[in-house]
């Protein structure tokens, strides 16, 4: 077990005055399979006038707040220290042919936060792109193991695509980053998580950090520096969802801190909301994971 020292800012930088608003934020992060939170907060300027707090449908912890003063800046900073246990060694998982994963899932009358049913169709920033189908075809030929085929599609994508900060924005469609074959880790996993959906197969997002600090003997993954994301497959009742990051080609493991799922970004997105003012806006984060017996 891996205990993390999570910190991350959030600043927007606002052209004018915002004398209003009203902010979402799912920034909390949460006991989940092999992971326990010891401690959680946020430090949010300026102070909000109103604050709830309480869940998604998908079990994301959530922040309403509504600030009623004028201001020009907005932060919030998270602190938290969170256990990551050791994942299973996939190398043991033994999982059936993907068509039968994919029969099992379009059978499921399961209508839960976890049922595979929500990972099936069509979200708001996921198309069926029958052209990214196409593209993931290749790695599920007929009776191939579920978790085979997902694990030599996320390598594909590691090698076929180019990790590039700014070649996208948070806009840019799954179908857009894939003709540019570019992208950053949002970009990686919507374009996996149409593929497999397109093919029948269950995948959801997962946003998250890595550790700032590879560990000893290890390479530094990409995207240590910011948020991540990666994507969680289906993989049958028996084991059912499992972890892959498609921007560094692995299974998500213990260098992987989950913060929200959901079905795409906009399920997930840190913070949402609406605020009275003119003009653009400017964004900066800082995030910093660190092993605790790392100092």
């Amino acid at each position: 077990m891996t205990t993390y020292d999570v910190r991350q800012s959030t600043a927007y930088t606002y052209a004018s005055p915002v004398p209003y608003a009203h902010h979402a934020l799912r920034l909390t992060p949460i006991d989940r399979d092999g992971q326990r939170v010891h401690a959680a907060s946020l430090d949010i300027v300026p102070a909000p006038v109103e604050r709830r707090d309480g869940f998604d449908f998908f079990g994301n912890r959530m922040t309403w707040i509504t600030i009623d003063e004028s201001h020009e800046t907005f932060t919030v900073k998270v602190s938290a220290r969170i256990a990551v246990e050791p994942p299973v060694d996939p190398a043991t998982l033994i999982t059936p042919a993907w068509e039968e994963v994919r029969d099992a899932a379009f059978a499921s009358e399961d209508l839960t936060p976890e049922s595979p049913v929500h990972g099936l169709f069509a979200s708001r920033q996921v198309p069926l792109d029958p052209e990214i189908r196409t593209y993931a075809q290749p790695s599920f030929p007929a009776g191939r193991s579920m978790l085979d085929g997902v694990i030599e599609l996320t390598r594909r994508i590691k090698v076929d695509f180019v990790y590039e900060v700014g070649a996208t924005n948070v806009r840019t469609t799954p179908s857009m980053s894939f003709a540019l074959r570019r992208g950053v880790c949002q970009d990686f996993a919507h374009i996996m998580i149409s593929g497999l959906r397109g093919l029948g197969i269950p995948a959801r997002y997962v946003s998250g950090y890595l550790r700032t600090y590879a560990a000893p003997g290890k390479k530094k993954l990409e995207g240590a520096d910011a948020m991540h994301a990666w994507v969680s497959v289906w993989c049958g009742p028996e084991v059912g969802w499992h972890g892959v990051d498609p921007t560094n080609g692995i299974h998500a493991g213990e260098d992987h801190v989950v913060l929200a799922l959901g079905r795409d970004y906009a399920d997930v997105a840190p913070i949402d909301g609406v605020v009275f003012a003119s003009g653009r806006q400017k964004l900066k984060v800082g995030v910093s994971v660190t092993a605790v017996d790392e100092g």
